[in-house]
């Protein structure tokens, strides 16, 4: 019901910066777009990188606190993730995800469970 479309992955040195975009369209459905990011990095699987909720709170994986930062533009349902400082352990394969919530986006989760929708994923490659 939600068709989700990601940008802005790359390769890059350590140390070095990248910027995610995801946009959402609705499909079908009235509710609030409620979206996430995540990543499978090889070795470790798939996890839960970065979500917002409406009240501005976010929620980031230990590992990338201080150097991520997750946004959105609520008005145009896309979701950003400005990624600084990046190292090896970020190489993966990151995927915007997205689900539909009637009273909005009350708590910034980041389960994989709670999301319907995703994202083809945009390939990130960190080199050191």
């Amino acid at each position: 019901q939600v068709q989700l479309r990601e940008s802005g992955g790359g390769s890059v040195q350590a140390g070095g910066s990248l910027s995610l975009s995801c946009t959402a369209s609705k499909i079908g459905g009235s509710s609030n777009i409620c979206m996430a990011w995540f990543r499978h990095v090889p070795g470790k699987g798939r996890e839960g990188v970065a979500s917002i909720a409406v009240d501005g709170r976010t929620n980031y994986v230990e590992s990338v606190k201080g150097r991520f930062t997750v946004s959105q533009d609520t008005r145009q349902n896309t979701l950003v993730l400005q990624m600084n400082d990046l190292k090896p352990d970020d190489t993966g394969t990151y995927y915007c995800a997205a689900r539909q919530e009637s009273y909005g986006c009350l708590a910034a989760v980041l389960y994989e469970a709670a999301y319907k929708n995703w994202g083809q994923g945009t390939q990130v490659t960190v080199s050191s």
